[in-house]
């Protein structure tokens, strides 16, 4: 039997796919930069065996085409994507490794004829804009230092902050500083911190939905944030006409908190983009690349191939 494996892989946690049959296992995320490949690995080989009979002992007895990782938060440079490449391959038996960032698989999900714009808000922020030619451009996806603006770790520490300042005086009153009672020193500490401070967000989000005003602000801005990231990606398509703009990721499982002021954003200041629901998820995305060409995004892909 012929098998497939997708993988869309992030900081707050790993999923995975084997196709045909659908089966699906989760593993932990990576954080650490300096440890990425190793833990991706190890993240793969817990999802392939989280996914029952697919686990890597059942696909090395069988025959793995292709496994495609769509991955956030780790750089595949020439360095790199050979040695995770031969790592996922030993793990799940496969003949062959496509890597690319997750705004590829997202935008593969989200967007199956491939013109358009994705932007993918979790824990992070990253928007792939690819036009009519197979032409690309991406848009932030900096990291949670430099850039990410309008994702949950914006968000989380957005409210940790001003939690911070109303306890001290030097800001308004909010009931954010009551529901982010955090422990700084174990903060600073964390091997975790951007998906610790990333989990913030729900918090806020929550404080925002009961008509907080700081915590209503921030998520007005987080739009905003997302809104920019968005008119820097239309503006790069060519042309006039409307261009079709998916949002994928966490920060949307709000819905109308997050996509409210997004709309009159975009209304206001992104006249052609027509803002619409996502046809599939980044797994989705990562099993289209799996099993099928690699379309637009051939340019976007690593590809590693191995005896069988």
């Amino acid at each position: 039997m012929t098998r497939w494996a997708a993988v869309d892989g992030g900081q707050s946690g790993l999923r995975m796919r084997w196709l045909p049959d659908g089966r699906t296992g989760t593993g932990p995320g990576y954080v650490h930069v300096s440890d990425g490949v190793e833990a991706v690995i190890r993240s793969v080989r817990l999802a392939a065996h989280a996914a029952g009979e697919g686990t890597a002992h059942a696909a090395a007895r069988e025959r793995v085409a292709v496994a495609c990782l769509g991955l956030s938060g780790i750089t595949l440079d020439a360095g790199t994507s050979p040695v995770l490449a031969a790592g996922v391959a030993r793990v799940l038996g496969a003949e062959e490794v496509r890597l690319c960032g997750d705004m590829v698989t997202s935008h593969a999900g989200a967007l199956p004829e491939g013109y358009g714009v994705v932007l993918a808000a979790g824990t992070g922020v990253v928007c792939l804009a690819v036009d009519a030619d197979g032409s690309w451009h991406r848009v932030d996806g900096w990291g949670y230092l430099f850039g990410d603006a309008g994702g949950a770790f914006a968000i989380g520490r957005a409210g940790l902050v001003a939690a911070l300042r109303a306890r001290d005086g030097r800001g308004p009153a909010t009931a954010l500083a009551g529901a982010l009672d955090e422990d700084l020193t174990r903060l600073y500490t964390s091997p975790t911190l951007t998906k610790d401070v990333a989990r913030l967000a729900i918090r806020v989000l929550a404080c925002a939905a009961e008509g907080d005003p700081v915590a209503s602000a921030i998520v007005e801005d987080a739009a905003a944030d997302l809104a920019d990231t968005i008119g820097a990606a239309v503006a790069f398509l060519r042309g006039t006409g409307e261009v079709p703009v998916a949002c994928t990721g966490g920060v949307f499982a709000a819905g109308e908190q997050v996509f409210g002021p997004l709309r009159t954003r975009l209304a206001a200041g992104v006249p052609r983009a027509r803002l619409g629901p996502a046809a599939g998820s980044a797994l989705d995305g990562a099993a289209r690349l799996a099993t099928g060409p690699p379309g637009p995004y051939a340019g976007l892909i690593s590809v590693h191939r191995f005896r069988p």
